[in-house]
């Protein structure tokens, strides 16, 4: 296991994990999972998206953006309004709904990070985000 350990790809794809069901236990009892709560947390960030925006921004296939919208939508965190401007056209658009539930979910949010990093004194987590911000930029497509 050491040998694992000394792999940093091995120990990003395990903090994944870990990270992962923390969130997804902290989302549950709102019905939502880190998918939802990444689409919420960009939504939160724009006027409105496409659907073909949102798999682009946030990584997932085209198909699943629709299901995760749909379940937004049944949940009236998320609503389709027509495009400005091109109305065969559909945004997705965050609601008050969405946003409240947002501020909520960003409570457990930070209540996981601060379980993920507690190891980390403030300087390191500070060197820490810069680094792993830094690296997700790179790799962006």
């Amino acid at each position: 296991m050491r040998a694992l350990h000394a792999d940093t790809g091995y120990l990003l794809y395990r903090l994944g994990l870990h990270s992962g069901r923390l969130f997804n236990a902290t989302l549950e009892e709102f019905g939502l999972r880190l998918r939802h709560y990444a689409m919420l947390r960009y939504l939160a960030t724009v006027e409105g998206a496409l659907q073909r925006e949102l798999s682009e921004r946030l990584g997932y296939d085209p198909s699943a953006i629709v299901s995760l919208v749909d379940d937004l939508q049944s949940l009236g965190l998320v609503e389709r309004q027509p495009a400005p401007g091109d109305r065969r056209s559909r945004v997705v658009v965050l609601t008050e709904r969405g946003a409240e539930v947002l501020r909520d979910t960003d409570k457990g949010s930070r209540r996981v990070t601060e379980q993920l990093l507690a190891p980390l004194d403030p300087a390191e987590r500070e060197t820490l985000q810069q680094l792993l911000a830094r690296v997700a930029e790179s790799a962006r497509d």
